[in-house]
């Protein structure tokens, strides 16, 4: 039933149009206009007004044969840079770019797998559930799309995000994360002529850097300082210094315990920094919490009904845990149930990014028998 030729058409027109965070616009309404001419129901939320894209997230609303609870797909409209006029290369069933660019797989590649259900469903007198498609903004930039989506909106109240590696890997968790930022504030003066009357905020925050731990911290836990910023010139004391990083864990317990200790290590060495003056230097600090941990144990029916369908088609399905974020976070948030399904993108977030076309279509094929299975399960 899939259409090789179609499903590589379909994906080289997806990435050849740059989607950068914020200016989805085309893809948005390219994606749209394929749905409607489907005869699909089709609309944009208001998220865009928080979330400063071109438009809001695009909902489809594709009606089911039999009368089933419904499944909800998601995939993001962005990507990450450089993506400026990428040339696409298709050769030995893979795609890749000549390296100038990203290729886009993530998560265009979901986005024509999805597109290719659709048509198959309208084709065949398949049996399936009401599918509803979510397709967010905004989501390379901390999964604003789907944080600013109106949960009222969709029916379903479990199902996928396709935005991982491999397609008999099934992400049945992922961590909470925090980002943070360390001010230092010093006092300014001429390096050369009186630096005994400044209190450099680079050196002592460089103290405060070094006192913490970085990288991983246990087997469920990372920390990371990715930024640093201080000073305008070489000849000047610079009076202020900041660092920017995050912090993840599976467990919420830790990320506190990490926190404290952060900010305990940072106040000691900015009180008993050697050359204060005048109250100086200062300690300011910022958590912010960006996107809160799930898990869905192997035993639950989402995770069965996945593991069943991959047995149907030759996987061996495995479920993990994964350090990066995805909209699935924020969907088990908002009080959805939502794994991530892999579709075969590699190196995402490169210039060498790549993505197998056989990838691709197990996971088509995948996705076809979950609806399969859903529908005969409906009594």
């Amino acid at each position: 039933m899939i259409d090789k030729d179609r499903l590589i058409l379909e994906f080289e027109n997806l990435v050849k149009i740059e989607s950068p965070s914020r200016k989805e616009g085309a893809i948005a309404h390219y994606v749209a206009d394929i749905f409607e001419a489907l005869g699909y129901k089709c609309f944009f939320d208001k998220s865009a007004e928080a979330t400063g894209s071109e438009v809001g997230n695009l909902i489809v609303k594709i009606p089911g044969s039999v009368p089933s609870s419904p499944l909800f797909f998601c995939a993001h409209l962005d990507t990450v840079g450089p993506c400026e006029n990428p040339k696409v290369i298709f050769e030995d069933g893979i795609f890749r770019t000549d390296g100038r660019t990203i290729l886009g797989a993530d998560d265009k590649a979901a986005i024509a797998i999805l597109i290719e259900v659709a048509k198959i469903l309208k084709e065949n007198a398949l049996p399936h559930p009401p599918i509803e498609y979510i397709f967010t903004t905004c989501e390379e930039i901390g999964l604003l799309g789907a944080k600013s989506l109106d949960a009222s909106l969709v029916d379903s109240r479990e199902g996928f995000v396709l935005d991982s590696e491999n397609p008999w890997e099934v992400i049945n968790g992922a961590p909470s994360s925090y980002r943070f930022e360390l001010k230092v504030k010093g006092i300014s003066a001429h390096a050369g002529l009186e630096p005994e009357k400044g209190v450099n905020a680079i050196h002592a925050l460089s103290q405060v850097i070094s006192s913490l731990p970085t990288g991983r911290i246990d087997e469920e836990t990372t920390m990371n300082i990715g930024v640093i910023r201080g000073g305008n010139f070489v000849n000047i004391v610079p009076d202020e210094a900041v660092a920017e990083g995050e912090i993840r864990s599976h467990q919420e317990f830790k990320l506190e315990e990490l926190q404290k200790l952060i900010i305990e290590r940072a106040k000691k060495i900015i009180e008993e920094y050697s050359l204060k003056r005048e109250g100086f230097p200062k300690l300011f600090h910022h958590f912010e919490k960006i996107y809160s941990a799930f898990y869905i144990p192997p035993e639950d029916e989402l995770c069965q009904l996945v593991k069943k369908a991959g047995e149907k088609i030759g996987l061996n399905m495995v479920f993990r845990r994964k350090e990066g974020a995805s909209d699935a976070n924020v969907f088990n948030e908002k009080g959805f149930k939502c794994l991530i399904l892999g579709i075969g993108m590699q190196k995402v977030h490169t210039t060498e990014e790549y993505i197998a076309l056989k990838d691709m279509i197990i996971t088509t094929n995948l996705i076809l028998e979950i609806l399969r299975i859903k529908s005969e399960s409906v009594e």
